[in-house]
């Protein structure tokens, strides 16, 4: 197989972070930077940093995923989920870069009662799901060959912030928990995610920009997602199921934003690892 030089955006997220502990094992040369070293809202050092640099793939794991936050900081989340992609396909195209992004489930309402097809029409329910459409839009329009858009949910790690290292902490700080369960999805390890891209999609080339789903199998509400973590972390802290109209939240969410993978199934010849298996994997690592 050929090296590839591979750039990393937002390298110090969950799933840039994933990719620099499977770069330690991997062929690919990688460039990893983060807001300082790579400015998206200065255009001048961007092209500046490509002028100097010869990339062969841009993974961009830049995001803002402040999904309650974008409501009252939509400016700050279009120019991370939307703008920098939009120039990100621009700086591909102009330089035959193949383009990596991540989207999310969250471009859809969530109103439907079975797995979301890739073509199936996007009607996001809040403004953190609208600046993910944009950015979608935005590099299906600038990228006309080498693209791929990578839609996936309720992505965690041993990395950073997210659901399971939270509802641990607040496990072991209290005898009692009350957490959604008629909003329903697939968790996500970040680590699966990027193993999967490295392992199947950087040595592929094709016309346009195509749109994939990757989430692990299986299916469940936030409150059974926090009975797992708690009974396979043996944290003796009850869990106790509530509807979202209880919990209000800046931003709603979708209550079913279960992704159809078998697209990606059948083109890459990939099983899948069930979320509960995948789990188990992270909280062993925590």
């Amino acid at each position: 197989m050929q090296h590839k030089t591979i750039l990393i955006t937002g390298s110090n997220g969950q799933l840039g972070m994933e990719f620099r502990k499977l770069s330690q094992n991997s062929n690919h040369r990688f460039i990893f930077t983060d807001r300082k070293t790579l400015d998206f809202s200065n255009l001048v050092t961007i092209n500046d940093f490509f002028d100097s640099k010869s990339i062969d793939i841009i993974i961009n794991c830049a995001a803002y995923t402040a999904v309650d936050k974008a409501e009252s900081e939509q400016e700050q989340a279009s120019l991370i989920n939307s703008e920098a992609v939009a120039l990100l396909g621009k700086i591909a195209a102009n330089r035959q870069i193949f383009l990596i992004h991540f989207s999310t489930d969250y471009v859809f309402d969530g109103k439907g009662f079975t797995p979301y097809l890739i073509d199936h029409p996007t009607h996001p329910v809040n403004f953190y799901g609208e600046s993910k459409r944009a950015g979608e839009e935005a590099m299906q329009e600038t990228l006309k060959l080498n693209g791929l858009i990578l839609r996936t949910s309720w992505v965690y790690s041993e990395f950073g912030n997210n659901f399971v290292k939270t509802m641990i902490r607040l496990g072991k700080e209290r005898d009692q928990l009350h957490v959604i369960n008629d909003q329903v999805g697939s968790p996500t390890y970040a680590y699966d995610l990027a193993k999967f891209v490295l392992t199947n999609l950087v040595s592929f080339t094709w016309e346009g920009t195509r749109v994939y789903h990757y989430s692990n199998e299986g299916v469940c509400s936030w409150y059974d997602f926090a009975h797992a973590i708690m009974e396979l972390k043996n944290i003796s802290c009850t869990i106790q199921p509530i509807p979202s109209s209880q919990y209000p939240t800046p931003a709603q969410r979708p209550s079913y934003s279960v992704l159809d993978k078998s697209r990606i199934k059948e083109d890459f010849q990939v099983s899948i690892p069930h979320w509960r298996d995948s789990l188990k994997v992270c909280l062993d690592k925590l």
